[in-house]
């Protein structure tokens, strides 16, 4: 059940048939953890606290700078120089206090991804190079965690939901393969991006992760989490094609898992 403050707050949700109040109460009860708190991360962090996600965990080892206020919505001037994760969490206290944050200023990597994203409902990764995204999916695989990837650079996005664990779905690295293990992913410092672009993909997202929340839970009327479809984002056309990414057999990331 839902006290009636909470039942005012949600309550276009709670009309909708395809959420309801159990789907309310399931978003409540999910644990998710955000990587990176970017571009993407922002308007995730925003829409998830908006859709009642009652805890979320913020990973995130960096700090503010000023390039990032063109499209990283939850940070302001006087927030520059200071711990992205810190002043993720205190957003997120003014927005909702009813909302569990723990943080962790870390940088994601094979060494400590598990341990950093055990006991979460799902994961959303919107970092920034594939070293990190490939970390999380393996993590994910073996933890048997749901994840929600999002990618963004220049007018182009893509998201995408990836069950690894399930014998017929796959994971992250059946998408990208192992080339990409290496730190190598485009700068959009160098390659420019355009702040809406950000948005877009970074709420597609968030809506993708609501899916899959509710999909888990066994509630709602969202249809399937979508896993092994990648939406790509095309700012310029405007347009959003949907491809279907086949699980890798010899991928070694998930072919022992399932």
């Amino acid at each position: 059940m839902l006290p009636p403050d909470r039942l005012d707050r949600f309550a276009r949700h709670i009309v909708l048939p395809e959420i309801g109040g159990a789907g309310q109460v399931a978003l409540g009860r999910a644990h998710v953890a955000l990587v990176g708190l970017g571009g993407i991360g922002s308007p995730v962090l925003q829409y998830l606290a908006a859709a009642g996600v009652g805890r979320l965990t913020l990973i995130d080892d960096d700090t503010v700078d000023v390039s990032n206020l063109q499209r990283q919505t939850i940070f302001a001037q006087a927030d520059v120089g200071r711990s992205k994760t810190e002043v993720a969490a205190n957003w997120l206290r003014v927005f909702d206090a009813a909302i569990e944050v723990a943080v962790q200023p870390i940088r994601i990597g094979a060494d400590n991804a598990a341990r950093a994203l055990d006991g979460t409902t799902l994961v959303l990764d919107g970092c920034d190079n594939f070293a990190t995204r490939l970390a999380v999916s393996d993590a994910c695989v073996c933890l048997k965690i749901p994840l929600v990837s999002a990618a963004v650079g220049r007018f182009q996005g893509q998201v995408g939901a990836f069950a690894g664990q399930l014998a017929d779905q796959p994971c992250y690295r059946c998408f990208v393969g192992d080339a990409f293990d290496a730190e190598d992913c485009d700068s959009c410092a160098e390659d420019g991006m355009l702040g809406a672009m950000a948005g877009w993909a970074g709420t597609f997202a968030a809506l993708q992760a609501v899916r899959a929340i509710l999909a888990a839970a066994g509630v709602g009327g969202m249809g399937d989490p979508q896993f092994g479809k990648l939406h790509v984002l095309d700012g310029l056309a405007p347009s959003l094609r949907t491809l279907r990414i086949a699980k890798d057999p010899a991928c070694r990331g998930c072919s022992a898992a399932a």
